[in-house]
């Protein structure tokens, strides 16, 4: 899925166009007892409760696309006999009313999801009864093409509110707070199937993960049934190791940062397209030819690049790519300096000893002290 068909959706994600028909949760002990579930149409919440699980759906469908976002697909052992996509099928087929499929729901959810906490599964089914586009691009409310069904899960941390001194208003004293058991953000979610090209995919799902370090893979790989993706800090560590072993010798100041450059420059390029930015193992062999990588070194990236990750391995440019700021260190010293002004900083060898240089203007602050240059000086 991308930022449009993602917006999509969350733009449902409101009373007045909620597509909701039922929702069910269970609440989660630290020792993994079921305290208690709910089950009902999603229409008979409160408006306070409602807009409260509004929230926690929005956020499950938030974040960046290849970070917080992870579009998944099931491999095709899970689509036949007990796999995990079809199981997901029938739980979203039923629209959440056989109490014997969603009890093994949560089952399963508590054998791979880890969490030492109180947790709070929701589920929610929904039919969205998706508007044609016309040829200009806008929705016609009166035109639909078909219906997505789809459920969408979120699994919340269930935390003490930290205690402290209120005001009761009934007594007007201010007295000792009552702690309370309050639902969070959610940590991990989907939403299945894939809304992809404005139409249902059954063969993937979008995954949602609070913490892009932290994925769940048991969760991903046994209820789920999916290939666990590398998380954003893995594909930059190993984005980086296949640069350091393909370069070797060569991995020199200049070409580093002209691999940084030009990686800013094709986001750039690319910044208004609703899919993320991807590349593999050809677009990264392209980018460090282009970096100015010579051919001995690029003959040697194929075994390297299958060495650090593998044939199928792709990087999403964003997680790889320095977009807010250079990074210089070395081991006493950090230089952080914003790409665009990444000319400022150079690499020289001086009497045989190589130096981080870094231009200096008339505006040198020390610890908010402005000091002059030695140049101004003599100047003056």
């Amino acid at each position: 899925m991308n930022k449009k068909e993602i917006s999509e959706i969350k733009k449902l994600l409101t009373p007045n166009k909620s597509v909701f028909t039922r929702i069910c949760g269970c609440y989660v002990d630290a020792e993994k007892n079921q305290k208690t579930k709910l089950k009902e149409a999603f229409l008979s919440l409160l408006e306070e409760e409602a807009f409260k699980y509004f929230a926690i759906f929005k956020k499950t469908l938030s974040g960046t696309i290849g970070r917080n976002l992870i579009n998944m697909e099931f491999p095709l052992d899970q689509e036949m006999g007990d796999g995990t996509q079809t199981f997901l099928l029938k739980l979203r087929d039923t629209e959440l009313k056989d109490d014997d499929l969603i009890e093994e729901f949560y089952q399963k959810v508590m054998e791979t999801y880890l969490y030492p906490e109180n947790y709070y599964i929701i589920l929610v089914h929904g039919a969205y009864d998706v508007p044609g586009r016309a040829s200009d691009n806008l929705d016609m409310d009166d035109a639909s093409d078909y219906v997505y069904n789809f459920v969408l899960c979120s699994i919340c941390p269930v935390k003490l509110s930290k205690p402290g001194l209120c005001y009761n208003i009934d007594t007007n004293q201010i007295e000792n707070r009552i702690q309370d058991w309050i639902v969070e953000t959610p940590d991990v979610g989907f939403l299945f199937p894939a809304f992809n090209d404005r139409n249902t995919d059954v063969h993937g799902l979008l995954y949602y993960a609070k913490n892009p370090e932290i994925l769940q893979e048991e969760f991903i790989d046994q209820f789920l049934g999916c290939r666990i993706p590398l998380s954003a800090k893995t594909q930059k560590e190993t984005f980086q190791t296949i640069i350091e072993e393909t370069l070797d010798r060569s991995c020199d100041f200049d070409t580093v940062m002209s691999i940084q450059e030009n990686l800013n420059e094709l986001l750039e390029e690319r910044k208004e397209d609703p899919e993320p930015v991807t590349l593999d193992k050809v677009e990264v062999k392209r980018l460090l030819a282009n970096s100015g990588v010579d051919n001995e070194r690029l003959e040697e990236f194929d075994t390297h690049y299958e060495a650090a990750a593998d044939e199928k391995t792709s990087f999403i440019a964003a997680n790889v790519a320095s977009v807010r700021s250079y990074e210089i260190k070395t081991p006493d010293v950090v230089i952080k300096v914003s790409p665009d002004k990444a000319q400022l900083v150079e690499h020289r060898e001086i009497d045989g000893i190589p130096y981080i240089l870094i231009k200096a203007t008339d505006q040198v602050e020390i610890n908010g002290i402005a000091v002059k240059s030695s140049v101004n000086g003599a100047e003056g």
